[in-house]
């Protein structure tokens, strides 16, 4: 079972500004709540107590909200960005802490989804990542992956001129430590860029998941204001109930 995950929370968030001017992206409020709060309730709820979270931009708002976790049912452990070290490189800060199988999540995706069936079919399938997908109208805008009959990822790419599918990356994966032998140490690393073509590459079992909910980009405020309607209006599940 896998109980640690990352919250990617570092960056800037230049399209949602001037909200962003006085908090992280990950702080932005969705129906009363910051994303990031809604994210680690996800966690609790799917038996994921211990969460990673990097910061570099107004890092003191997330502490300071967040403390050690406790009032969410959670065990944080914070890493500072004095720079940003990318999707993948933001792990560099906790390779210790993920000596076993962990999630992802990006801080800036609202996410009402069943992270424990995601997790479990990571492990059913013996894959060394899983990529958690969801169908859009809007492929070119993200990054795309093709998979055959049997879930494993064949082709991997980010915002393709062309689409060749409408399943899209929906910024969750499960992975194994493995994962990080590449990553390199020091330096920018991307996940999307760099991490999984170099899995498909060597060979490695990389797998797509399409997940069971809703799953919205809070990137622009078109999106923010389109995951508020959501929440008001009861959607969601797998969170721990209406906030």
């Amino acid at each position: 079972m896998i109980t640690k995950a990352l919250i990617l929370s570092a960056g800037l968030g230049t399209r949602l500004r001037p909200l962003t001017d006085a908090m992280p992206k990950p702080m932005v409020p969705v129906a009363g709540r910051p994303v990031l709060e809604h994210l680690v309730r996800l966690c609790v709820a799917a038996g994921i107590a211990d969460v990673a979270v990097n910061l570099h931009h107004l890092p003191h708002v997330v502490m300071d909200h967040f403390g050690n976790g406790g009032a969410f049912g959670a065990r944080l452990l914070y890493g500072l960005e004095p720079e940003l070290y990318g999707t993948a490189g933001a792990v560099n800060n906790f390779r210790d802490f993920f000596d076993a199988p962990f999630l992802v999540l990006y801080g800036d995706v609202y996410l009402d989804v069943d992270l424990r069936a995601f997790a479990a079919a990571h492990e059913a399938s013996g894959a060394v990542a899983t990529v958690g997908l969801y169908r859009v109208d809007n492929p070119t805008e993200c990054g795309l992956v093709d998979r055959d009959p049997t879930g494993r990822i064949t082709r991997f790419v980010e915002k393709p001129p062309v689409a060749f599918t409408d399943l899209a990356n929906a910024g969750v994966y499960a992975l194994s430590p493995k994962v990080l032998d590449y990553i390199p140490e020091n330096g920018f690393c991307d996940f999307g860029h760099d991490v999984f073509p170099a899995l498909l590459a060597a060979g490695e079992p990389l797998y797509g998941q399409v997940l069971d909910g809703y799953v919205m980009d809070i990137g622009s405020p078109q999106k923010l204001e389109t995951a508020n309607a959501h929440v008001a209006g009861g959607g969601k599940r797998w969170g721990g109930g209406q906030p």
